[in-house]
């Protein structure tokens, strides 16, 4: 099995407080879960209103496999208007056998 770890890191230019960021991010989290199946949690920024990381975790068969999973995290995320991306990083992890 093979595990990837996808951490996005966003800014929310219009959120003037943390119950406008909530509703972006729960929005986009459901998304993700919903057309991908992956487990996604907020995992940092939780105080601040215009900034958030959501770490993204994803099992699959094969490396390429985990990376193409990994691009539509990707894609979801650029196509949400009320959100510009900072920073994305994936990191593949192969479990021992």
């Amino acid at each position: 099995m093979i595990a990837a770890l996808v951490e996005v890191e966003l800014h929310i230019p219009a959120s003037g407080s943390l119950k406008a960021k909530r509703s972006v991010v729960k929005s986009l989290i459901g998304v993700l879960q919903r057309e991908l199946k992956v487990s996604v949690a907020e995992v940092g920024h939780q105080g601040l209103w215009q900034r958030t990381r959501l770490g993204v975790a994803i099992a699959a068969g094969s490396e390429v496999g985990a990376r193409k999973v990994a691009q539509q995290v990707e894609k979801i995320v650029w196509r949400e208007p009320r959100v510009e991306v900072v920073s994305f990083s994936v990191d593949v992890v192969a479990s021992e056998q």
